[in-house]
């Protein structure tokens, strides 16, 4: 994660910095990341939309639960808080130890870099097993699943549905339902 590091005299954070501070922030390799202004009503509703459509999908997998803004805490210099996560069997109650089966994160312009690099980054390095990334000006959505280490992108949905059939807990995903109130 050194990469992310452009100008050594940046401050360098931890856990026990980031759980002192008001307002939103991430932490990424020691680096703090301002998480203001709050989502726009738009990606507020696409992320309602995709915990409703996970936790319907999931099939009564009672081992199983669908979460927003949730923070995991990767390592101690590393504290992520992604839009959306499906958890198996986590038993902490203050923020995720280890990695969820899928992260669904909702770009913005003020996120975009962050979530399609930085993140995607860390999510492949911890082998999140899915990752999501929804577009809401576009209507649309990209997987990618973790195959041998690395994402392989398996579609960009817009109005179908997607079915997650190797993870703990079968969940399928009804993009039409995403994104629906938003088509003109």
């Amino acid at each position: 994660m050194g990469a992310l590091r452009k100008e050594e005299h940046l401050p360098n954070y931890t856990y026990d910095d980031y759980v002192l501070w008001a307002d939103e922030w991430e932490l990424i390799d020691g680096i703090a990341y301002s998480m203001a202004p709050s989502p726009m009503k738009n990606h507020q509703s696409i992320a309602s939309n995709f915990i409703y459509e996970i936790r319907d999908g999931m099939n009564e997998c009672l081992n199983c639960e669908v979460l927003g803004e949730l923070d995991w805490k990767v390592d101690e210099s590393t504290v992520l808080r992604p839009d959306i996560v499906l958890i198996c069997n986590e038993h902490n109650d203050k923020y995720l130890t280890k990695a969820p089966l899928i992260v669904v994160e909702i770009i913005s312009k003020s996120t975009a870099k962050r979530d399609e690099n930085y993140k995607f980054e860390i999510y492949e390095k911890e082998k999140v097993p899915y990752y999501i990334i929804a577009y809401p000006d576009d209507l649309k959505a990209k997987i990618f699943k973790l195959k041998d280490g690395k994402y392989d992108k398996q579609a960009d949905m817009t109005n179908e549905l997607f079915r997650f059939t190797d993870i703990d807990c079968e969940v399928e995903i009804n993009f039409n339902n995403i994104f629906k109130r938003f088509r003109k």
